[in-house]
C-alpha cells in the first residue's frame, strides 16, 4: 500500500490565495470616513469660519494642516491595524484548516498500517522479555549455587565376606560411614554457606564438596540453594542486599532461643523493594512459602549449633554470607524479629 504524501502544500479543499488582497469593506469606510472629514474640514474652514489675521497667518495655517489631516491619518491606522488583524485570522484559519488535513492522513494511515506494527511491536517485545528471562536465569545460576557439583552419593555398608555356611552373617550395626568421616572445619562451613563467587572460584567449591559430605549442612545448603534461586526470579540478589551487621552478641542470644523484638537488629535488611517483593511472595505462592519457611527452621537448628563453640570472629563471618542475608531478608518478612 502506498503511503499517503508527505508534502508540505495547502490541503485540498482550501484556498491558499487570501480574500484580504483586493480592496475590503475596511479601506471603504476608511475612504468613506477620509472624504466625509475633509468636507466638513472644508466647509468649516472656507465658509463658516470666519478669516483669521495676519499677524498670525503662518501659526494659523499650521494648525488648519493638523485639523484637516491629522485625524485622516488616525483613520487609516485604524484602517491598517484592522486590515493586519483580518490578514492574521485568515492565515491562522488556513494553518489549522491544513494542520488538521495532516492530522486526518495521519489517522488514516495508522488504522491502516495499525494491525502490522503493532503485531511487530508485540512480536520484538516478546523476543526482549524472553532474552531478559534468559539472563536472570543465568544470573541465578551463576551468583546463587551450585554449577556442576556432583551430588553426595550415599555410602553402602560393605557387603559381607562368604565364610563357612555355618557362621552368622554379620549385620552392619558398626559406626556408620559419617560417623567415621572428619568433622567439617568451620571456615569450609563459612564459605560453603556463602557459596562459590563465580566459576573459578576453586577454594569455594572444594568447601562446598566437603560440606556437602556433612548430612546436617548439606541440608541447609540445599534450602538455602532453593531460596535463593525462588528470590532470584523476582530479581532479588543477595549480593545486591546491603544489611546492617548486629552484633555476635545478638546472634548468641537468637542461638539461646530468644526472639522477638529483642534481637530485632538481626532483619538487617532495609531494601524495601526486597522486602516488598518478598511479602506478596509468601503471601501468594505457596511453594515459595513452604521453602522459606523449611530454610528458616534449618538455618535455625544450624546455628543453634554452631554458636556453641564459634567465635565472636567467625559468627560475624557467617552472618555476611549469602546464606545469612537470606534469614535476616526471610525472618523480617515471616515475623521472627518481631
Amino acid at each position: 500500500m502506498r503511503p499517503p504524501r508527505s508534502d508540505t502544500g495547502p490541503a485540498k479543499g482550501f484556498d491558499t490565495k487570501s480574500d484580504t488582497d483586493g480592496v475590503t469593506s475596511i479601506e471603504l469606510i476608511a475612504v468613506a470616513l477620509s472624504a466625509l472629514w475633509l468636507i466638513g474640514t472644508a466647509i468649516f474652514f472656507l465658509v463658516l469660519a470666519p478669516g483669521g489675521e495676519a499677524g498670525g497667518s503662518a501659526l494659523h495655517f499650521v494648525i488648519v494642516l493638523i485639523a484637516v489631516f491629522m485625524p485622516v491619518a488616525m483613520i487609516w491606522v485604524g484602517a491598517t491595524a484592522a486590515r493586519t488583524s483580518r490578514v492574521m485570522r485568515e492565515e491562522s484559519r488556513r494553518l489549522r484548516a491544513a494542520i488538521d488535513a495532516i492530522r486526518n492522513a495521519y489517522v488514516s494511515q495508522s488504522q491502516t498500517l495499525g494491525q502490522t506494527v503493532d503485531k511487530t511491536v508485540s512480536q520484538k517485545l516478546d523476543e526482549i522479555a524472553a532474552a531478559q528471562r534468559k539472563t536472570e536465569t543465568a544470573l541465578a545460576t551463576f551468583s546463587s549455587i551450585r554449577v556442576g557439583l556432583p551430588e553426595p552419593r550415599p555410602v553402602l555398608a560393605p557387603a559381607p565376606s562368604p565364610a563357612d555356611p555355618g557362621d552368622q552373617v554379620s549385620l552392619p550395626l558398626g559406626t556408620s560411614a559419617e560417623d567415621m568421616q572428619a568433622p567439617l572445619e568451620r571456615s569450609d562451613f563459612i564459605r560453603a554457606l556463602n557459596f562459590p563467587d563465580n566459576p573459578e572460584d576453586k577454594v569455594g567449591f572444594a568447601a562446598l564438596r566437603r560440606a556437602l559430605k556433612d548430612r546436617p549442612t548439606a541440608q541447609l545448603i540445599r534450602a538455602s540453594q532453593d531460596i535463593l534461586t525462588l528470590m532470584s526470579h523476582d530479581g532479588i540478589y543477595m549480593d545486591d542486599l546491603r544489611p546492617d551487621m548486629a552484633r555476635p552478641e545478638l546472634w548468641r542470644r537468637f542461638a539461646g532461643g530468644e526472639r522477638g523484638r529483642t534481637i530485632a537488629a538481626l532483619g538487617g535488611i532495609r531494601d524495601r523493594s526486597s522486602l516488598a517483593l518478598t511479602a506478596a511472595r509468601m503471601k501468594q505462592d505457596t511453594i515459595f512459602r513452604d521453602a522459606a519457611h523449611h530454610f528458616l527452621r534449618r538455618f535455625d537448628r544450624m546455628f543453634t549449633h554452631f554458636a556453641e563453640t564459634a567465635s565472636d570472629a567467625e559468627i560475624s563471618e557467617l552472618s555476611e554470607t549469602r546464606t545469612a542475608r537470606a534469614f535476616m531478608l526471610l525472618g523480617r518478612v515471616a515475623g521472627t524479629f518481631d
